[in-house]
């Protein structure tokens, strides 16, 4: 739905703001793309609406070319900036009602969407009064029914959450959550990496418009952390001796009442060291994962891209 091949945009024939993005997002999906201020999260997301055309390389959101078909683009793709662009004096009605027309709708279509969004989102009953009089979730809301006004294949949400309190950054993540379930495929940009870690499918980490990882969150922690760690912890201090491990697990630390192994293949080595562990009679109280974040991935990717020590 969203494919890009060495996607660049430069500036004043010096500064290269976006260089070599290839990205391939599929129906269904949700993308994070993850970056510093500047990193070029914004660039890319505005060439792939065709307001920025690309110095270099190409790109097709839901078939269509960025460069050559910019109205087919913008039929096809709902986005939500980090400044919501409300007009506070309209109403939410009026407010889906100009854009709907903007964007084409006839009468028929355009009541019936509105109707529809507003419901969805739970703004039925605030939709009358004036949208300066909305609480900042309902802002947020209401922009996210102006970018689906069109019903679009493809939503590329910028900061969806930025600056919103806790309850209300829930609702819009729950939201956003409802409608990947619908087929559509979704690009966030975000500094949030809680809320990437639990919406996105696929993770893209951009740093001075390069592309540093792409992939689902289990192979960047692998391929940026290494293999996975399990703990096992023993009701009492359990001698290991000489442990007979199954290949592709290392003991990585131990203490008087747990044992920490590094393990390449979990799926196939786990039943045997458990097995390998019971058998010895060890006094086995739990045996799990250790778990790893997106910010461990984030922060230790960022630390080896400017050349300074990750500390854990």
């Amino acid at each position: 739905m969203i494919e890009t091949n060495d996607l660049s945009k430069q500036f004043n024939n010096e500064f290269w703001a976006v260089d070599g993005v290839t990205l391939n997002v599929q129906p269904g999906e949700i993308l994070a793309l993850l970056g510093q201020n500047g990193a070029g999260k914004t660039t890319t997301v505005r060439m792939l609406t065709a307001l920025l055309s690309p110095t270099r390389g190409w790109a097709r959101v839901a078939g269509y070319d960025v460069t050559k078909n910019p109205q087919e683009i913008r039929l096809n793709v709902g986005i939500l900036t980090e400044q919501h662009g409300l007009y506070m004096r309209m109403t939410g009605i009026e407010y889906l009602e100009f854009f709907g027309r903007a964007y084409g709708l006839d009468a028929k279509t355009r009541k019936s969407r509105s109707d529809y969004l507003l419901e969805y989102f739970g703004l039925a009953e605030a939709a009358p009064r004036r949208t300066g009089e909305y609480s900042k979730g309902m802002k947020q809301k209401l922009a996210l029914a102006r970018a689906l006004m069109h019903d679009p294949a493809v939503l590329l949400l910028d900061e969806p959450t930025s600056a919103m309190d806790p309850e209300s950054a829930r609702l819009v993540r729950d939201e956003i959550a409802r409608l990947r379930s619908s087929q559509r495929t979704i690009i966030i940009c975000t500094h949030n990496l809680a809320e990437a870690e639990a919406l996105a499918d696929r993770i893209a980490i951009i740093y001075r418009g390069k592309i540093l990882l792409n992939g689902t969150l289990d192979e960047l922690k692998h391929e940026v952390l290494g293999p996975a760690e399990y703990e096992a912890n023993f009701a009492e201090v359990f001698d290991v001796g000489e442990l007979d491990l199954p290949p592709g697990v290392v003991l990585a630390s131990r203490s008087a009442t747990s044992l920490r192994f590094r393990i390449e293949a979990p799926q196939v080595a786990n039943p045997k060291l458990v097995h390998a562990l019971t058998s010895r009679n060890a006094p086995l109280v739990s045996f799990h994962e250790v778990s790893r974040k997106l910010e461990q991935v984030y922060l230790k990717t960022m630390a080896d891209a400017q050349g300074v020590m990750y500390a854990a």
